[in-house]
C-alpha cells in the first residue's frame, strides 16, 4: 500500500515538476542588454545576451560548439560573438562563420539561438519549440511604460520553486499574517472570493466594502483610516507571471481628490533552475504620477512586502530540500486558486513531456 502511494502519479504540479519551456519568459530588462555580453541562466541553460549594431536584442546558447567555452568570456565583433578560446565566430542565428585554424568556416557548427521579443521595458525569450513562439502569447504589460502610469520596480534572485511562487501570489489569506504592516488587513482575507478558470488563466476576484485601506494604499493615496471600497482582480497569466489589478474607491472624496485609484502589480519570474528564480516586480499607479515621495514609499513598502514572501518561500524550499521526500500537504477551501493553478501547470508540463526528445549523445564528431 505504501509503495503504491509513493509511486502514485501527482495530481498537480510540485517542486519536482519539469520546467515548462513552451512559454515566453522574461530574460532581462531592456536596459540590461547592451553591447556588452551578458550571461544569465534561464530554465537550467546558460544563455548569452547582447544587442546587434542596429540595437536588436539577441539571445543564444552561451557554450561554444567546439569545447563548451563560455562565449560570454569572448568578445563582440560587429554582430558576431567570437569565442575567447579558439576564435570561432558566431552570427546572431548561432551559425559559425569563421574559425582561424580552418581555411573554410565550419558553417555546419551551430549553437542555439532563441526567439526574442522586446516589449516596453522587457526582453522576452522562448526556450521551447521555436515553431510555437507566437508573440501574441506574451502577457500584456503595456502600462509599464505608458505615460498615464508611474511604476516602481525591483528584482530578487530567490531560492524557491516557481510553483510555490505562483501559489503564494494566488493565496491572499497570508496577507494579514505575513504582511501585517504593508498589504494585509484581517477583513480582506475573509472577504468574498470568486474563482474563474479561463483557459490556462486562473483568476480570483475579491471585494471589500467600506473598510480602511492597508498602509501600502492608504499612505500614498492619503486615505489612511478613511473608508474605501477595495476591488482586486488577481491572475495567474502564464508560467512566467502573475498580474494583480487593484481599484480603490474613495467613498468620501475631498476637494481635489480622486474618486478611484488604480494599482497594477506585475510579478514576472523565470526559473533559473528547479529551486531558484529570477523575480522582477513592478508596482504601477495611475495617481500621484510625479510625486517622488509616493514613489519612494511604494518602492520601500513593496520591497518589504516582497522580501517577506522571498524569506518565507526560501525557508519552505530549504525544508523541502532536506531529503525527507515530497512534503505532506493539507489544503483548505481558501487554497482553491493555488490548487487550480498547480493542476494547470502539471497539464502544461505533461503535454511537453509527451513530445519526442532526442536521446543524449556523447559521440565525438570530427569534421
Amino acid at each position: 500500500m505504501l509503495q503504491k502511494a509513493a509511486a502514485a502519479k501527482p495530481k498537480m504540479a510540485n517542486h519536482t515538476t519539469p520546467l515548462i519551456k513552451d512559454c515566453w519568459y522574461v530574460a532581462a530588462l531592456s536596459r540590461e542588454v547592451t553591447r556588452d555580453l551578458l550571461e544569465r541562466t534561464l530554465l537550467g541553460k546558460t544563455v548569452l545576451m547582447y544587442r546587434k549594431v542596429d540595437g536588436t536584442p539577441v539571445i543564444m546558447q552561451n557554450r561554444c560548439a567546439h569545447r563548451s567555452f563560455p562565449l560570454s568570456k569572448g568578445r563582440l565583433e560587429g554582430d558576431q560573438v567570437v569565442c575567447g578560446y579558439h576564435g570561432m565566430a558566431y552570427n546572431p542565428e548561432g551559425q559559425c562563420v569563421h574559425m582561424p585554424s580552418l581555411a573554410n568556416p565550419p558553417t555546419h557548427a551551430r549553437i542555439a539561438s532563441y526567439p526574442v521579443q522586446e516589449k516596453g521595458p522587457l526582453i522576452w525569450i522562448w526556450m521551447g519549440d521555436a515553431a510555437k513562439a507566437d508573440p501574441a502569447l506574451i502577457p500584456d504589460t503595456s502600462w509599464l511604460d505608458a505615460p498615464e502610469w508611474t511604476t516602481v520596480t525591483g528584482y530578487f534572485h530567490m531560492k524557491s520553486n516557481y510553483v510555490a511562487m505562483h501559489e503564494n501570489l494566488l493565496d491572499q489569506t497570508h496577507f494579514p499574517i505575513l504582511h501585517a504592516d504593508t498589504v494585509g488587513t484581517p477583513e480582506y482575507s475573509r472577504s468574498s472570493l470568486e474563482i474563474h478558470n479561463e483557459g490556462d488563466v486562473v483568476r480570483i476576484r475579491r471585494e471589500l466594502k467600506n473598510s480602511p485601506p492597508p498602509p501600502i494604499y492608504g499612505i500614498p493615496m492619503k486615505l489612511t483610516g478613511r473608508p474605501v471600497d477595495r476591488f482586486s482582480d488577481s491572475r495567474f497569466v502564464s508560467p512566467a507571471g502573475h498580474i494583480a489589478f487593484a481599484r480603490i474607491a474613495n467613498l468620501e472624496p475631498r476637494e481635489g481628490e480622486h474618486t478611484d485609484y488604480r494599482v497594477n502589480i506585475t510579478h514576472l519570474f523565470t526559473p533559473e533552475f528547479q529551486g531558484t528564480i529570477h523575480y522582477w516586480w513592478f508596482n504601477s499607479r495611475d495617481f500621484a504620477l510625479d510625486d517622488a515621495g509616493a514613489s519612494d514609499y511604494l518602492a520601500s513598502a513593496s520591497v518589504k512586502a516582497y522580501m517577506e514572501d522571498v524569506d518565507a518561500l526560501t525557508w519552505i524550499q530549504e525544508e523541502v530540500e532536506k531529503g525527507d521526500g515530497p512534503p505532506d500537504e493539507l489544503s483548505f477551501g481558501p487554497d482553491r486558486p493555488g490548487l487550480s493553478m498547480r493542476k494547470t501547470l502539471l497539464r502544461l508540463a505533461e503535454a511537453e513531456m509527451t513530445q519526442a526528445e532526442e536521446p543524449p549523445s556523447v559521440a565525438v564528431k570530427m569534421y
